[in-house]
């Protein structure tokens, strides 16, 4: 029995200097902070000059539509473009039959030399008349007969141009011309289709493509905004070019050339609350195809005294809300709410809460606390603070030994 009590205080002896080694190794959550005063980056907050864009989207539409269509009917007998190329206003397109409008033509045409003929007869009638009526060898009657039947002719005469105009209109129209120059789309009849005068159906449509509209929408409350930012004084005219408008793509890319702002609507659309901006953009390549959808970036105007700060350099709460670490004079941390107006690439542009000449903590605000005392270096976007302390050193391993 005593053999093996005294293995028993042998074995608990062990356990308690093991505990003991434990107790003074490291804890399970790693070593205890370092002491000392942390060091944070930070920056001076300088105001510059910025001038402050909007994106909007929009979509692109042709600057002139026209729909072809027949202004005399018949059969088509040919088509004489190509489906998709560019035509130029008053190039043929269709070729309607025209061999009615033409026997129509030639018919008027007689009639208006029958009634000329006509009128050099009565003419000479009245003439005669005038001068028999002198030495009294026809009556009063006679002459005023002679002189009406003139008048008569010489209206026929104005019917008959009337009619041969408008059966040279009608041989015209036989022949279908481009009414703008443009792109011209699919064709919706082909040679011997029937088409009718005025028809619904368009034969085809040209669209004008160079320049190009894009038409955007800004909601009528962003307006406003701009508006009063402008009546204060916050913001201010960029110059000539505060019409200047680029372009982003379907695909992220930019539109190498720029556009200008042509027209605001004077409506707000009631379901949406938004007004229509349109902007021309030019397009020599083709490359802007009515229907695309794009975004463009709207200069608002120039804030002269903006201030922006890194967005590393701002937090938020646990309802949502921004705020920042300032260095105070006393070399304290101190916690300001911010108003953000908008993200600028990786920065905020603040509206409040932080002032000219503010030093902004950008780099190691998590190690301090609101009121303490911090050390301050310079920080830069290319270097950050080197206040990142060291990763605990990961112990060795060791060997088990083996019962």
């Amino acid at each position: 029995m005593r053999p093996i009590m005294f293995h028993c205080l042998n074995l608990s002896v062990a356990l308690a200097a093991a505990c003991l080694l434990t107790a003074c190794g490291e804890p399970p959550g790693g070593p205890p902070p370092a002491p000392g005063t942390p060091t944070v980056g930070v920056m001076r907050v300088q105001p510059q000059r910025v001038v402050l864009t909007t994106q909007l989207p929009g979509r692109t539409s042709a600057y002139l539509v026209a729909e072809v269509r027949p202004q005399v009917g018949g059969i088509i007998k040919a088509r004489m473009f190509k489906e998709g190329s560019d035509v130029k206003a008053g190039q043929p397109l269709y070729q309607i039959d025209p061999a009615t409008y033409k026997a129509t033509y030639d018919a008027d045409n007689a009639a208006l030399a029958k009634a000329q003929a006509s009128v050099k007869t009565a003419r000479l009638k009245a003439d005669r008349y005038k001068a028999l009526m002198a030495i009294q060898a026809v009556s009063q009657q006679d002459y005023d007969d002679a002189v009406a039947t003139l008048g008569e002719d010489e209206a026929q005469v104005a019917s008959a141009k009337a009619d041969l105009e408008s059966s040279r209109i009608n041989l015209a129209y036989a022949r279908v011309d481009a009414p703008i120059s443009g792109r011209i789309g699919k064709s919706s009849v082909t040679p011997g289709a029937l088409v009718t005068a005025s028809q619904s159906t368009a034969l085809a449509t040209v669209q004008q493509l160079d320049p190009i509209y894009v038409d955007v929408s800004q909601s009528s409350a962003d307006l406003l905004r701009l508006r009063r930012a402008m009546a204060r004084g916050d913001l201010q005219k960029s110059g000539a070019n505060s019409a200047k408008v680029q372009l982003i793509l379907e695909d992220g890319s930019a539109y190498p050339l720029e556009g200008t702002l042509e027209f605001s609507d004077v409506t707000v659309d009631q379901n949406t609350g938004t007004i229509t901006l349109r902007a021309v953009f030019p397009n020599p390549t083709g490359e802007l195809l009515p229907g695309m959808y794009v975004r463009a970036v709207l200069q608002e105007g120039v804030k002269e005294q903006a201030l922006l700060v890194p967005q590393q350099a701002v937090s938020r709460d646990g309802a949502g809300k921004p705020y920042a670490y300032i260095v105070d004079s006393s070399n304290k941390l101190q916690r300001r709410p911010l108003e953000t107006d908008r993200a600028m690439g990786d920065q905020w542009l603040i509206q409040d809460g932080i002032e000219p000449g503010d030093t902004l903590v950008v780099d190691g605000q998590q190690r301090a606390a609101p009121g303490v005392d911090v050390n301050v270096e310079p920080w830069s976007p290319n270097t950050q603070a080197s206040t990142t302390p060291a990763p605990a050193p990961v112990p060795e391993a060791t060997p088990t030994a083996s019962n």
